[in-house]
This record gives C-alpha cells, structure tokens and sequence, in this order.
C-alpha cells in the first residue's frame, strides 16, 4: 500500500515571507503564480515572518510590489507579536529597544525609553549596524541592573541578495551568557507564535503545514506543535543544516513555486 502523500488533508499553509516568497523584496521565481493558485483552490495562508527591519504595513506594501497581493490581517510579524506580548504580560514596562530598520508604527504603543534611562525589558529586534559594541554593552549593564530579556526572534543568520548575514541570535546568546539570563523569545520558534497564527488561520495544528526555508526555526518548530513541516531549497536554506537538524521535513521542495502541486490544485 502506498504510503500518503506528505500534505494530505492540509487545508491551511503558515507561509514564511524572506526566503521563500522574496528575497531582499524581489520574487523568488513562480511564489506569485503559486500563492495565486492557492488563493484560487482556497487554501486559507497566514504569513508569518520574523522580518524585523520594517513594519507590518510595509511588509504588505513591499509584497505587493513583488506581485504578492496580502491583506494586513494576514501578516503576523515578530514586531507585532513581540507588541502584543509586552501588552498582555508585562503592560507597564519600559522598554529599551534595540533593533534595526524602521519600526515606528509597530512599536508606537511602546513604553519606550531613551540612552541613560533605567528599564525593565531589553527588547532585541533585528540585527544590524545599530548592534555596536556600545549598544550591546549597554543591553547588557540593564540585564544586570534587573531587566528581562526580550527578543523578537533568535534567528541565527538570514539570507539577502547580497549573502548570507548575521542575525539576533548570536546576540541573545552572547546577552544570555554574559547576564546570566534567559530571553524570552516571541517570534519563530515560540509556540506562542505559532498558536496566535493558527488560531487566526481558524485551522488544527494537523490540517495546517508551515513552509520555510529554516530546518530548525520554521519547519521542526511547526513540528514540534503538530503541524506539517515544508522546507524550500531557497533563501538561506543551506544542505549542511539539513543535514545537521535534529528532524526531518515531512517535505523538501525546490521553492514554493511546486507547492501548489503538492496540494493538488
């Protein structure tokens, strides 16, 4: 008896966005086809992206460049949820806020504070030139001082048109270690981010698969909670991580563009 094809009964997709529908903004060949063909056999998306250098509304705008037409609602990034998360737990806390790119709007909420000012949360977005030695240093004497460690994400490293570059992750790692703390991650791999996404896809961890182009954060996180795991060869996927994961992908694909013949539609 044949064995099941990998995504039977998948009636909803979590869609990583860098990586697997653009990379450095520009469509990776056949994603606008493939999420017109689903959108098309109705398959309910999320996209779900740890993309912290630009806010939510942005990212719609800049998708929609590509020829990727979304909604607002139908995005979940890091910043909001990390947002939402500081409103739910921990709603009068001062924030320190270490990340680059533009994220006004999605931060506007924010009890922010400025250099010098003491805080309760050190709030780790994207990594970039804005991650100095003075800046990380100064992250680091308000984790001793007594505040709590907040990152966005812990991804390691992303891919840009350009190569491969350094992201948080070595930077919460390095805080955590020096600080003697734990941070508490909101985006990928957080379950939390996970769960609000499904929740909002109105589909069962079983019925959904996530599709990215990281073994660990994207496809065996999604695991781990249930759902389907997709890895697409493209953005910063990498063979030697494939190799190395602690899990395998109930599929690998070329790029998202095979993904609409895998669902059959």
């Amino acid at each position: 008896m044949a064995d099941a094809p990998a995504l039977a009964g998948v009636e909803g997709l979590l869609v990583d966005i860098d990586g697997v529908l653009t990379l450095s903004w520009e469509p990776i060949e056949g994603a606008p086809a493939a999420v017109e063909a689903l959108r098309g056999a109705d398959v309910a998306m999320r996209f779900v992206t740890n993309t912290t250098s630009i806010a939510r509304q942005e990212v719609v705008a800049r998708l929609d460049a590509a020829g990727i037409a979304v909604r607002a609602d139908e995005v979940l990034t890091a910043p909001a949820a990390t947002v939402a998360w500081i409103h739910e737990h921990r709603p009068d806390a001062r924030c320190w806020v270490l990340s680059s790119g533009d994220l006004g709007d999605d931060l506007a909420e924010l009890r922010t504070v400025a250099e010098g000012e003491a805080a309760d949360l050190v709030v780790l977005g994207g990594a970039g030139p804005e991650f100095s030695y003075d800046a990380v240093n100064r992250a680091l004497g308000l984790l001793l001082d007594g505040a709590d460690l907040v990152a966005m994400h812990r991804n390691r490293y992303w891919r840009t048109d350009a190569g491969f570059a350094l992201d948080t992750g070595g930077f919460v790692a390095a805080l955590e270690q020096a600080a003697g703390v734990a941070a508490t991650v909101v985006g990928k791999p957080s379950a939390d981010f996970f769960g609000t996404a499904l929740a909002d896809l109105g589909v069962a961890a079983e019925r959904a698969a996530m599709v990215g182009d990281d073994v660990e954060t994207d496809v065996l996180a999604a695991q781990a909670l249930g759902l389907r795991g997709v890895l697409v060869q493209t953005g910063k996927f990498r063979p030697e991580a494939l190799e190395q994961a602690d899990g395998r992908p109930d599929l690998v694909l070329a790029s998202f563009a095979e993904l609409p013949a895998q669902l059959g539609t």
